[in-house]
Order: C-alpha cells, then sequence, then structure tokens
C-alpha cells in the first residue's frame, strides 16, 4: 500500500533524480531527471507561473491499496507530476510524509523504488541501452540478482507488454507505442507492486494508445497496481477503480468513477468521451 499522509511540496525542492539506475540502485543524485510533463510542468524545475517557493502540492492524504487501478487527473500544472514522484522519493516533501508498505520511503530508497516501479511521459527518458532486452535488464542488474533469475524477469516482462521474442530489437527502431510499451517492461522487471504512469498516452495515435490502455489493464489483472497519470480521461474511466482529481496542488475529487463524474463540470480536465468501453487487447 502507498500511503501519503498530509503531504506538501513547494517549487524548487530538488528532485533525487529520475534515472534508471537510480530507480534501480539508489545510486545516481546527482542526474538530471527525464520525464517531466513538458505542458505539465509541475515539478518545480522550470515553472515560469510560480517562484520558488511556491506550493506546487498541497496538503495531500490518500491510500492506494495494493491491485487498485487509481487514476489521477488534473489541468496542466494541478501538481500530478510533483505528487507521484514523492511515491517512489524521486522528490523530497516539504511536509507530511510518504509510506510504502508502512516504510517511510525515505528511509531505503531502494526498496522504495523496487516496489513502486515509475514510467516517465517520454519513453525516451527511461531507456539506458541500445536494445529492448539489455534495457529491461538494467534494474535487475543494479539489484545484484543472479543471471538466471534476470534473464527470467525480463522474459516474464517483456511477455506481459506483448514484447516477447523482441527483446534484440533496437529501442530507437520501435514505434511509440511499443517505445512506451518496453518502458513498462523495464519498470515490471522491478517486480513492483505498484506501477504509475506519467501521461502515458503522451504522442500516441488512437491504436497505439488503446493497445498500451489494453496491456495496462491486463497486467492490472494479474495484481500489479496501477496509478495512470493523465489530464484526459477518455476511456481510462472504466477500468480504473478510483479516481483522483488534483486542482491546484490540493484533491478536489476522490471517488470511484461512476460517482465523480458530475463533479468533473467545473475542474478543467478532458471529459471521458460517453459511452466509455474497455478496450481490447491488441
Amino acid at each position: 500500500m502507498i500511503e501519503v499522509h498530509d503531504l506538501t511540496h513547494r517549487y524548487g525542492n530538488g528532485e533525487r533524480t529520475g534515472s534508471r539506475d537510480a530507480d534501480a540502485s539508489g545510486a545516481g543524485d546527482d542526474a538530471s531527471t527525464g520525464g517531466d510533463d513538458a505542458d505539465d510542468d509541475d515539478s518545480g524545475n522550470d515553472d515560469s507561473d510560480a517562484g520558488a517557493g511556491a506550493t506546487a502540492v498541497r496538503d495531500v492524504s490518500l491510500q492506494i491499496p495494493d491491485g487498485e487501478f487509481l487514476v489521477l487527473a488534473g489541468a496542466n500544472g494541478s501538481g500530478k507530476s510533483t505528487l507521484v514522484r514523492h511515491f517512489n522519493g524521486l522528490l523530497d516533501p516539504d511536509g507530511g510524509e510518504v509510506l510504502v508498505d508502512g516504510d517511510p520511503v525515505g528511509d531505503d530508497l531502494v526498496a522504495a523504488r523496487t516496489r513502486v516501479g515509475m514510467v516517465f511521459q517520454e519513453p525516451r527518458d527511461c531507456f539506458v541501452a541500445a536494445t529492448v532486452a539489455r534495457d529491461v535488464a538494467f534494474g535487475p542488474e543494479n539489484l545484484g540478482l543472479p543471471r538466471a533469475e534476470i534473464d527470467a524477469r525480463v522474459k516474464r516482462a517483456l511477455a506481459a507488454v506483448n514484447l516477447a521474442g523482441r527483446g534484440d530489437e533496437r529501442i530507437d527502431r520501435l514505434s511509440g507505442g511499443e517505445q512506451e510499451r518496453a518502458a513498462v517492461a523495464g519498470a515490471l522487471a522491478m517486480e513492483p507492486s505498484h506501477l504509475v504512469l506519467d501521461e502515458p498516452f503522451t504522442g500516441l495515435d488512437e491504436p497505439a494508445r488503446e493497445s498500451v490502455l489494453a496491456h495496462l489493464v491486463e497486467l492490472n489483472r494479474d495484481g500489479t497496481g496501477i496509478v495512470l497519470v493523465t489530464h484526459d480521461l477518455r476511456d481510462v474511466l472504466d477500468p480504473a477503480d478510483r479516481l483522483v482529481v488534483l486542482d491546484d496542488g490540493a484533491v478536489a475529487v476522490d471517488a470511484p468513477p461512476s460517482a465523480a463524474v458530475e463533479a468533473l463540470d467545473d475542474l478543467p480536465v478532458r471529459r471521458p468521451d460517453p459511452p466509455a468501453r474497455l478496450p481490447e487487447r491488441c
């Protein structure tokens, strides 16, 4: 379970790192963070509308049980990306705390980043190797696992995102949707209990969007908790157990999707196109 208690974060509070080596091992604290929302730059790195000290996330409290499919929505700059980067210690809070399975995130970054996998908006920011399999293996290798276990994890992760048999392909030759799925596989190889995806559909056409969403639905059915960060609610509410909407850094909506839709009228998010439908797996 991810527990967020009275979390506050102000612009200008530095990130640890968003690099994959840090996610795997806790090292690399001087690396730059990839995957900021270009139009949702609420992480505090380069926000033109708010100076240092302005509040990005204010007094947020959430409990995210294992296995839950949670959609975290909000307008650009609402605090979505900033919030989720606390889930595995990529950001330090100015107030409050985050617990993963009862343990404060800051007490053991390696454990937190193993339990909570993170996929950023731009898949390219997640890749550290030229080929699919070598990239997916990177995290488990940093954990010091035996080679046989690493190979088994890579095989399972690629199968889970329908990239089985494609481990030797170059990542830069994959389509946008395939790159997104390869990035998901890299996170899955760490065998997290929760997978956080920050705007995973950015730049994807409809078939690729539907394919990625279908694979996330399958992962959730197999027991992985999903936290899907988006400003666009098309198609994502049918598989979701819960919708949380941030507005100006605070929780404006927290309810099952069926009960939350009417509350969206006054909030700047793209509403689902009726009727919502569950995507078929491609």
